[in-house]
């Protein structure tokens, strides 16, 4: 999948994956990351989504990745900040007090540009790749977080009734991506109301990754 594909959704305003309010699953299980306040919070792809105003509010730092600089200029009007803006390398850097969201190819971000992570908040990445994308995106995700526990929602339902993204991505699929570096944990499952696309039947899971250490 293209990174034009997601650009012209942006440019479009098709955007019906943007959800009007924090993530119920976020706010239902972020505890079980067990963070102290002042934690710092990595969103993968993160769009302008509304669970980090909720986090910021809650008294955490978010650092971001996100492919749209649309996305990311309407999140920072939302907040209502006024951010820094520098070039890192390949990607635009937006900054401002508690956030940083670099915005270009989440392959061209490395963990010195995200710095110290406590734990990763995966609401929309992995379900947004498709398969072979997502092959490799699990290990540059460890890599540039050292690891971090995760907070993963992930949907399923049958691809062949309809595809994504977001994707169906399985719990099988999650223990080969994850499963020598963390415990998983599915912390609620729940039905997505009207199915996939209203297609197919699916369900929403909260996954809990934590170190096997």
């Amino acid at each position: 999948m293209e990174a034009s594909f997601w650009h012209n959704k942006w440019q479009r305003g098709e955007i019906a994956f943007h959800q009007s309010q924090a993530n119920p699953l976020l706010v239902a299980h972020f505890e079980a990351l067990n963070l102290p306040k002042g934690s710092r919070v990595f969103l993968p792809l993160c769009g302008k989504t509304l669970d980090i105003a909720w986090l910021l509010a809650g008294g955490y730092q978010v650092v971001g990745a996100e492919l749209s600089e649309i996305a990311i200029d309407e999140l920072f009007e939302s907040l209502g900040l006024q951010p820094k803006i520098t070039k890192v390398g390949a990607l635009i850097h937006y900054s401002a007090e508690n956030i940083d969201l670099f915005v270009g190819n989440i392959f061209d971000l490395t963990a010195e540009y995200v710095g110290p992570v406590n734990a990763i908040y995966d609401r929309a990445a992995i379900v947004a790749l498709p398969a072979d994308t997502r092959k490799k995106y699990a290990p540059h995700l460890l890599n540039i977080t050292q690891a971090a526990p995760q907070l993963v929602i992930a949907y399923e339902y049958d691809q062949s009734v309809v595809d994504g993204p977001p994707f169906s991505v399985s719990e099988a699929e999650l223990k080969q991506h994850y499963g020598t570096t963390y415990n998983l944990s599915a912390l609620e499952t729940r039905e997505v109301e009207g199915g996939m696309k209203g297609q197919a039947a699916s369900t929403e899971t909260a996954w809990l990754l934590k170190s096997q250490d």
